[in-house]
């Protein structure tokens, strides 16, 4: 199978990624559709995989920054059938080496695929790295 990577925000499936993120997403579902909407408005990159032949999203990361020195990558997903094919992989060279923040300090917060994000220079934090954790989530 064969898939496009493409960085519109406007060819973003919203359906597809609420779908996923709240069903799937260890890191997300507490969400409201409404907080994900405000945070693809104000994203400021989002990567998406789609299938060639049919146009299906398949895959998706979303980045917060400051245009400047520093992003912050989330959201990083591809839906099951299509994992293994390497689209995570060709998601976060889009976003990471080959966008405008190919320089910049990157971060993010997962509990998998360690070795994939190793790829791109994700480690450890270092001693200068410090994390307030989110308040519960509001219900």
């Amino acid at each position: 199978m064969d898939y496009e990577i493409d960085d519109s925000p406007t060819r973003v499936q919203r359906d597809v990624v609420w779908g996923w993120l709240s069903s799937e997403a260890y890191w997300g579902r507490w969400r409201e559709r409404a907080v994900l909407e405000a945070q693809l408005d104000a994203a400021w990159r989002v990567v998406g995989a789609y299938r060639v032949d049919t146009g299906e999203q398949v895959g998706f990361a979303r980045a917060a920054s400051d245009g400047a020195s520093f992003a912050y990558l989330a959201d990083v997903f591809v839906v099951d059938q299509h994992q293994g094919a390497g689209v995570a992989r060709r998601i976060l060279r889009r976003m990471i080496d080959d966008g405008p923040g190919h320089d910049f300090r990157w971060t993010l917060f997962t509990r998998d695929a360690h070795t994939l994000y190793g790829e791109f220079g994700f480690a450890a934090p270092d001693a200068t790295a410090m994390v307030r954790p989110a308040g519960p989530a509001k219900r």
